[in-house]
């Protein structure tokens, strides 16, 4: 059944065209599209004012302007428009006004005399080193419509993996925050009521009904205080944890957790392998893709750790080797690795890689995740367990009395 469709697209000028036609999917509309001479940005069920990926919205809201530049880049690049004229469009297309005028102040650089990598770093809040050498790469070597595919490539596989990591984890905190909430509202809002019953009728409470009690005097007399205390510990925390050293530390940490550790140390991994593949199959020297793919990584001791690695590229020893003796990395990457160096792919092996530890981690978040919800769901139901039958105790103790 042919249903319609939503369109935007550009004609051979540059010019943005939208409007509806009926078909029976989108790629579909998308061959009717190129067989007028447009070139298909956005086809869809659903009117937009401009491109978009349906992706969580999880990321910060610079990495999607950047995915959402570089998609649309991609499309025009590919499509034979000139890099000037594919910026110009884009700023048709880009929803945010901060951004749009970033990405004129792109055009203006690049209309100045200077490269496009160039007109880019001085964007270095958007587009950071791993972006800019990427493109450096493709003005080298005439590819950028292929330089943007991959990046585009790049962001999107980094955001998935980003936005799964932490829709994955709000089950588990808010079920940790419901289970205290309803212990501190029964303890300093229910259990003084029962408290006061007895206290008015001198009747003799039930040992597991005492220490409920007095449980609930404990916590109504000293919430605050630990509230404050946690407070500021975190406070503090935080402080020590912008340092250098507390940096160092919290990183380390962070990779000794139990389960969520390998986790973490998975996802930096498939980071590191994604950045260098998508480098080194670029023409970017690999000493200076270890340094760029360091600098994107979020734990200071895996990617402080690539700066012993890329002395042993420079002596020669290739970067399995070195890899393995960081003692960082799972041992499965250097393997993998030596076997890139062996055949000549080392690019596409760094790919490989990614992929593994991307579907690694999902599984190992997914483990994590399978253990720790009903750990927290045995835990309170132990805590308002007790706390219920302590009650029961307390209103049988009363009916007793009370025949």
């Amino acid at each position: 059944m042919a249903s319609a469709f939503h369109f935007r697209a550009v004609n051979s000028e540059g010019k943005v065209r939208t409007g509806t036609l009926s078909g029976e999917n989108d790629k579909e509309i998308a061959r009717e599209l190129r067989k007028q001479g447009l070139t298909p940005v956005y086809v869809g069920l659903e009117k937009k004012r401009g491109l978009e990926i349906k992706l969580p919205d999880f990321g910060g809201s610079r990495k999607k302007d950047v995915l959402f530049f570089t998609t649309e880049l991609t499309t025009l690049l590919n499509s034979g428009i000139p890099v000037d004229r594919a910026l110009q469009i884009s700023t048709e297309l880009t929803e945010k006004p901060q951004f749009r005028m970033v990405v004129l102040d792109v055009l203006r650089v690049l209309k100045g005399g200077r490269s496009l990598a160039d007109a880019m770093a001085t964007h270095p809040e958007y587009f950071g080193d791993l972006y800019v050498n990427m493109v450096r790469a493709g003005e080298a070597s005439g590819s950028l419509g292929v330089v943007f595919e991959r990046l585009s490539e790049f962001e999107k596989t980094r955001d998935e993996l980003r936005s799964y990591i932490i829709s994955s984890m709000v089950y588990p905190v808010l079920l940790s925050l419901v289970g205290v909430g309803s212990v501190f509202v029964l303890m300093n809002f229910v259990v003084p009521r029962f408290a006061q019953v007895f206290d008015q009728g001198n009747i003799p409470m039930p040992l597991p009904t005492k220490i409920m009690i007095e449980a609930s005097k404990a916590t109504q007399a000293y919430a605050p205080i630990v509230i404050g205390l946690l407070i500021a510990g975190l406070l503090a925390l935080q402080a020590y944890i912008r340092t250098p050293d507390g940096r160092l530390w919290w990183d380390r940490a962070r990779l000794k957790i139990p389960l969520l550790g390998d986790a973490l140390r998975k996802a930096e991994t498939a980071r590191f392998a994604r950045a260098m593949g998508t480098l080194i199959s670029n023409s970017v020297p690999l000493v200076q893709s270890l340094g760029i793919a360091g600098a994107i990584m979020n734990n200071r001791i895996m990617s402080g750790a690539l700066d012993a690695v890329s002395m042993g590229v420079k002596r020669g020893e290739g970067i399995s080797a070195p890899l393995k003796r960081t003692g960082v990395f799972p041992p499965l990457a250097a393997h993998l690795l030596s076997v890139g160096e062996e055949t000549g792919k080392l690019d596409l092996m760094f790919l490989r890689m990614a992929d593994v530890y991307e579907a690694d981690t999902r599984a190992a978040i997914r483990r994590f995740t399978s253990l720790f919800e009903p750990l927290i769901i045995l835990v309170m139901g132990v805590i308002i367990g007790a706390l219920v039958i302590s009650l029961l105790l307390a209103i049988s103790s009363i009916n007793e009395v009370a025949v």
